[in-house]
């Protein structure tokens, strides 16, 4: 079976699109079929794999307000086992676009039922908002990951975006879990950032906290201004290995949670 993963955070500078471009290279490497969605009109994703967003004839933009379908969107990334559709700033025109529509907040999940048999793993690069887009992406996926930094505001930005799924589920999406929180940028030699971690530790059940945690690394951000993942730009750093690990964590929670993602030749990995 295909499943629907979003890497969502309704605060922006939490490591979000870094998160997503790197599971899904992790992914890729472990085996699994990968489809990148890029939901965010920054199109991070999208540079982040090296793709110019100046030469793309078709985007999320196309593909969410119906004027192309999602399988003429789908390029490859050139990294292994993992295709994108990419995005540009024209997808925050599609807010307003998408109000207009009979059933607004469906238009990504429709689009995704097309095309996510073709892969073992859809994921969902959402974008740091309360919009139609954010509640679209909630709206589409199975089960999410949270990056998440240990800062004041992205504490008060956590509880926001529980909120959010909360709503999201009992209004559109009832079967919506939420397969962890990931914590990034850490730096455990900050006090302030450890009492936050411990906090909210704390407030939710352990198994909702990923054990894999990501460290502030340069290598991460000399990656993204290569267009690459860290996993191909270095993979000794501890950046690499930290989202390696990270990868395997969330396929085994995947296995764990929801019935085991097969490959889409036929075969179990």
């Amino acid at each position: 079976m295909s499943i629907v993963v979003g890497v969502v955070n309704q605060k922006g500078g939490v490591g979000k699109t870094t998160t997503a471009i790197n599971v899904a290279a992790g992914l890729g490497n472990l085996g699994k079929k990968i489809l990148l969605v890029d939901f965010d009109p920054q199109g991070n994703s999208t540079t982040g794999f090296g793709i110019k967003k100046k030469t793309l004839e078709l985007t999320m933009f196309d593909v969410v307000t119906g004027k192309c379908r999602p399988q003429e969107a789908i390029i490859s990334t050139g990294f292994k086992n993992v295709d994108i559709i990419p995005a540009n700033p024209k997808l925050s025109d599609a807010e307003p676009a998408l109000t207009k529509m009979e059933n607004k907040n469906l238009q990504l999940r429709k689009a995704i039922l097309q095309v996510k048999d073709n892969y073992d793993i859809v994921m969902i690069d959402s974008l740091p908002s309360l919009g139609v887009l954010a509640v679209n992406a909630l709206t589409a996926c199975d089960t999410v990951i949270v990056p998440m930094v240990c800062e004041h505001f992205a504490r008060e930005g956590l509880a926001q975006l529980m909120y959010s799924i909360r709503n999201v589920k009992q209004k559109f999406n009832p079967e919506l879990t939420i397969l962890g929180i990931v914590f990034t940028m850490v730096d455990k030699r900050l006090l302030s950032g450890n009492e936050i971690k411990t906090d909210i530790v704390g407030a939710f059940d352990k198994k909702a906290i990923f054990k894999t945690e990501i460290p502030r690394n340069v290598k991460i951000s000399e990656a993204q201004s290569h267009g690459e993942p860290v996993l191909t730009y270095d993979k000794t750093s501890k950046g690499s290995e930290a989202y390696i690990k990270l990868s395997k964590e969330v396929l085994s929670r995947i296995k764990e949670t929801h019935r085991e993602v097969g490959s889409v030749n036929g075969k179990k990995k």
